[in-house]
């Protein structure tokens, strides 16, 4: 299964929830135990939602998404200027490429990578180094 199938689909679903203003999530970030207790249990393993504070975004809390490989966890961050990014977690890609790849929806830029049984790809309508450089900071994170 291609690693790049799953990035595509992080950035459609960056697409279709990023603009919602009314209810851009499921599970606000406000109760981030609440949310995280939720996405480990339907994904089967420990979730984490990085903070992402210093580097400006917030999170707006997330979601659960059907993926290529059962569910997928979407997490939302905002920064004060109302630019969002997503945090697309999955299983497809456990095993593949673990390099960071870049790819391009339209507006939407991802980066993604695979670290152990997940793949990750962080979305938004951001430069590509400003999404690298949070990138930089959600692996740093993940990897602790």
């Amino acid at each position: 299964r291609a690693a790049g199938g799953y990035a595509q689909r992080a950035a459609i679903a960056h697409a279709v929830f990023a603009p919602d203003m009314g209810r851009p999530v499921e599970v606000s970030g406000d109760n981030e135990k609440a949310l995280v207790t939720w996405l480990t249990k339907r994904m089967g393993a420990p979730m984490r939602a990085p903070s992402l504070s210093k580097t400006g975004y917030e999170l707006i809390g997330g979601r659960l998404l059907p993926g290529g490989a059962g569910p997928v966890a979407q997490f939302m961050y905002g920064a004060a200027d109302g630019q969002r990014l997503t945090l697309y977690v999955t299983r497809e890609a456990a095993g593949g490429q673990t390099a960071f790849q870049f790819t391009q929806a339209g507006p939407v830029r991802v980066f993604y990578w695979v670290e152990g049984e997940f793949g990750y790809a962080l979305s938004g309508a951001v430069s590509r180094d400003e999404l690298q450089r949070v990138s930089q900071e959600v692996y740093r994170q993940l990897q602790g």
